[in-house]
C-alpha cells in the first residue's frame, strides 16, 4: 500500500491497550455494539493526534476542532476536556508510549434503539475511543497524485471543516486514484478550482510562490494552518485562493500536509511528474520540524 496515510509496520502495535468508554482493554477485545451510531450511520466526529517526546502535539487546537465539530452535529461528548486529555495521557501510559504515536480520539453518538440515522433514536451515552499506536510514515519518494472526478462539497452541502467519521465520499475519491494506479486522490470543488486530497491538503508552487486553496472546500487542517504562518513568517511567499489544474500542471513541485505525515512531497500529478522534494518543500518540511520541536 502507498499513501499518506501508509505506515511503517510495528509489532509493538499488537499489543495496545485501547481505551473504550473509560476501560483500557487489549487491542482484540475493543468493541463497540453494532447499535452504535458510528457503525450504522458514521455519526461521529474524531481528531487524529501525535505524541512526540512526550508531548501531545498542538493538543489545544485538536480539542478546539473537535468539540466544535461535535457542538455543530449536536453530539454531547459526555466528557470535558481535562477529561479528555487525562485519557489520551492515561492511555499513553498504559502502553509506555514516549514517542513516534499516532493516536486516533473518537466520539460517536452511541447506542441507539434500532439501527437509523435519527439521533432522537439514541438511547445512552456518546462513545470514545483512544487508539494510540507507533507509528512513522512510509512515504519515500513522494506521493503519485490522480485527479478525481469526486467533487469537495461547499459549506452549505456538507462541510469539509467538520472531521466526522463519514467520509464515503474521500474514500471513494481514493478508490479512484489507486484503480488508476497513483497514491491519493487530488480532488476539486464544485466550481472546478483545486480544493485539497482525499486524506490532507495541498500545495504547489510556481515560480517560487507556494499556492494553497482558499479554505473554502477542503479541511480546516492544524497542519495547513501551521505551514501558511511558516511561510508568512519566515518570508516564503504564498497565496491562499483559487487556482486551477493548469496552474498546478505549470508547477514546479507539490506537496501534502497532514497531522500524520507533517510536510509530504508529490512526486507525480496526473502522470506529470515534479521534483520530489522541491527546494521550497524541503525548507517547509524543516521549518515544521523545528516548529514541532519546539512545542
Amino acid at each position: 500500500m502507498a499513501g499518506s496515510q501508509d505506515i511503517v509496520e510495528d509489532s509493538r502495535n499488537a499489543t495496545v491497550k485501547v481505551w473504550v468508554n473509560g476501560r483500557l482493554v487489549p487491542r482484540d477485545a475493543a468493541v463497540v455494539s453494532v447499535f452504535d451510531g458510528g457503525f450504522i450511520a458514521g455519526d461521529g466526529v474524531w481528531e487524529g493526534l501525535r505524541l512526540i517526546d512526550d508531548r501531545l502535539l498542538f493538543l489545544d487546537e485538536h480539542l478546539d476542532r473537535l468539540f466544535a465539530g461535535a457542538r455543530a452535529i449536536d453530539l454531547d461528548v459526555g466528557m470535558s476536556r481535562g477529561e479528555l486529555v487525562a485519557a489520551l495521557e492515561a492511555t499513553c501510559r498504559a502502553n509506555d508510549m514516549h514517542d513516534g504515536v499516532h493516536i486516533r480520539l473518537m466520539v460517536t453518538r452511541g447506542m441507539k434503539r434500532t439501527p437509523s440515522q435519527d439521533p432522537r433514536q439514541t438511547i445512552g451515552a456518546a462513545t470514545v475511543v483512544i487508539v494510540a499506536e507507533y507509528k512513522v510514515p512510509a512515504v519515500g519518494g513522494g506521493l503519485a497524485l490522480f485527479t478525481s472526478t469526486i467533487r469537495c462539497t461547499r459549506a452549505d452541502q456538507f462541510d469539509m471543516a467538520l472531521n466526522s467519521h463519514s467520509r464515503l465520499n474521500l474514500i471513494m475519491a481514493l478508490i479512484q486514484a489507486y484503480k488508476a494506479g497513483a497514491d491519493e486522490a487530488l480532488m476539486l470543488d464544485d466550481a472546478g478550482f483545486v480544493a485539497s486530497c482525499n486524506a490532507t491538503n495541498f500545495f504547489c508552487v510556481r515560480d517560487g510562490v507556494v499556492l494553497t486553496s482558499s479554505g473554502r472546500s477542503c479541511f480546516r487542517g492544524i497542519t495547513r494552518g501551521k505551514v501558511i504562518g511558516l511561510c508568512e513568517a519566515v518570508g516564503i511567499p504564498i497565496r491562499v485562493g483559487d487556482f486551477t489544474l493548469l496552474d498546478v500542471y505549470a508547477a514546479d513541485e507539490a506537496f501534502v500536509t497532514g497531522t500524520f505525515g507533517g510536510v509530504t512531497a508529490v512526486r507525480s500529478i496526473d502522470g506529470r511528474a515534479f521534483a520530489a522534494p522541491g527546494p521550497a518543500t524541503e525548507a517547509l518540511r524543516r521549518h515544521y520540524g523545528e516548529l514541532v520541536q519546539r512545542q
